[in-house]
């Protein structure tokens, strides 16, 4: 049973909420100046790191809740009918003490931050609970409310740590959420009896998601070259050499777009193009590439004192 109630709260899913950990790098004190050169702020990094674990149990009750409204549609799913409500290896009753346990304690949690942040989760929850319950069946709707549950992790992680997050920031998150949830879509379309599964998937069509994923993948990839070259980025990380991590980027999106058509030519192994890409060997190696070439960036160029 136990096992079975951690596969309900997806775990796996919470990488999702390592974006409340990007306003705490443009913190002004994020980086301590050390001996053995820079290291990050422990209180800093521990409130960032706290309001991940709010949103991480949050989203375990949200998926709790989604997966006991959705378990009749789940059980004729070729891979959802496999999560453990769906399966009876969890129980209504168990479901439904469960999630109101991770709300409670996870508002707790997050009222010891600060009762701002508290106000950004409880928005958070209530916003996923509507999404749940009447807008996930909206099409386009429904993906732009994945968006602002995105944007809500960014802005929760700011208030955290005392950081305002800048447009840049929030136009970047909010625009791949949307370009991710339109690929979720055309990864789902794929599969057999698709408008059974998820009921917004009815008004989609391959044509308008493809349409949908072009726009939002040129516009995420246009704001974030803007924002590479705009002079208080350049300002802030003491480089002029971010631009160099833009190839990364596009290669990114292209290659995400061709994993949530279908066009790898291995069927819907995963519930979505995001599981998908994590075992995608071309995807991880240039996103390990990313992360490296940022890195050399900023901490070869950072000033020491």
């Amino acid at each position: 049973m136990l096992r079975a109630l951690i596969k309900t709260v997806r775990p796996h899913q919470w990488v999702k909420n390592l974006f409340v950990l990007a306003p705490m790098f443009f913190h002004r004190d994020v980086f301590l100046s050390t001996p053995a050169g820079p290291a990050l702020n422990l209180l800093i990094t521990g409130q960032a790191v706290a309001a991940m674990a709010v949103f991480c149990l949050l989203a375990g009750a949200v998926y709790t809740i989604n997966d006991l409204a959705d378990a009749t549609a789940d059980r004729i799913h070729p891979i959802k009918r496999f999560r453990p409500i769906a399966r009876g290896e969890v129980t209504v009753g168990a479901a439904r003490i469960l999630a109101p346990a991770l709300v409670t304690v996870s508002l707790a949690l997050g009222s010891l931050l600060s009762w701002q942040f508290a106000a950004v989760a409880m928005l958070y929850f209530a916003e996923n609970l509507l999404y749940t319950f009447r807008f996930k069946k909206v099409a386009f709707l429904d993906v732009s409310f994945i968006a602002f549950g995105f944007v809500l992790r960014v802005v929760g992680g700011g208030v955290a740590t005392g950081v305002h997050p800048s447009g840049y920031m929030l136009a970047c998150t909010a625009l791949l959420a949307l370009f991710l949830g339109f690929g979720k879509r055309r990864y789902e379309i794929e599969s057999e009896h698709a408008d059974k599964h998820r009921a917004a998937l009815r008004h989609y069509t391959a044509k308008s998601l493809d349409v949908a994923l072009a726009i939002t993948g040129s516009a995420t990839a246009a704001t974030y070259v803007a924002y590479t070259l705009d002079p208080a980025t350049r300002a802030f990380f003491q480089s002029n050499s971010l631009w160099l991590t833009i190839p990364f980027t596009v290669f990114g999106i292209l290659r995400f777009v061709f994993l949530a058509s279908g066009k790898g030519g291995k069927g819907l192994k995963s519930e979505s193009p995001t599981q998908e890409m994590l075992h995608d060997v071309p995807f991880v190696v240039n996103l390990v590439a990313w992360v490296a070439v940022v890195v050399a960036i900023v901490y070869r160029l950072r000033p020491s004192a």
